[in-house]
């Protein structure tokens, strides 16, 4: 059976960067959660209008599916999802037995580097989510007590090989 990782956290932390290293060192499976947001969500996002928890309940759910679905293979899979509120991570976890649910693991970052990092993006048309809506995401959060946590100050592959160390030891 495949481990499930929750790559979480606010945006601009580098969830998919992450996540698809991880995937890539590990021959397992990446899903950027972004792409699974129906149209409607993405619009509102768009607009600079935070989702609400209705607006994510479909989308958590079909997330919480695809987790799954995908741990029934016997590679390793990685989806990145912002996950912020407990709810939200507790939905992800559902259809799983206590045991046996998806690791979390929470990139954290400075609030001014995630800034820098959104107006970048958004800017270069590489993102939908406008600078503004930072701020929502960060009122938003509530710290995960079970994840493993890991701060983005580090390059990319420092946080891989954090991630390889303590769940893939050689």
């Amino acid at each position: 059976m495949g481990q499930i990782f929750i790559v979480m956290g606010v945006s601009a932390t580098g969830k998919s960067t992450v996540g698809k290293a991880l995937a890539d060192r590990t021959g397992g499976e990446f899903f950027d959660g972004d792409h699974f947001h129906p149209p409607e969500n993405v619009r509102k996002m768009s607009s600079g209008q935070p989702l609400n928890d209705d607006d994510r309940r479909g989308w958590l759910q079909t997330l919480a599916e695809l987790a799954h679905k995908q741990s029934t293979k016997p590679t390793p899979t990685f989806i990145a999802c912002s996950a912020l509120k407990q709810k939200y991570r507790d939905v992800l976890a559902g259809p799983f037995s206590p045991n046996h649910g998806p690791v979390f693991l929470f990139l954290t970052a400075d609030p001014e580097m995630l800034r820098q990092r959104i107006k970048a993006r958004y800017d270069n048309g590489q993102h939908f989510m406008p600078p503004s809506m930072l701020q929502s995401q960060l009122d938003t959060l509530e710290e995960p007590q079970d994840a493993f946590r890991l701060d983005v100050k580090n390059p990319p592959e420092q946080i891989v090989t954090q991630v390889l160390e303590r769940y893939f030891p050689s």
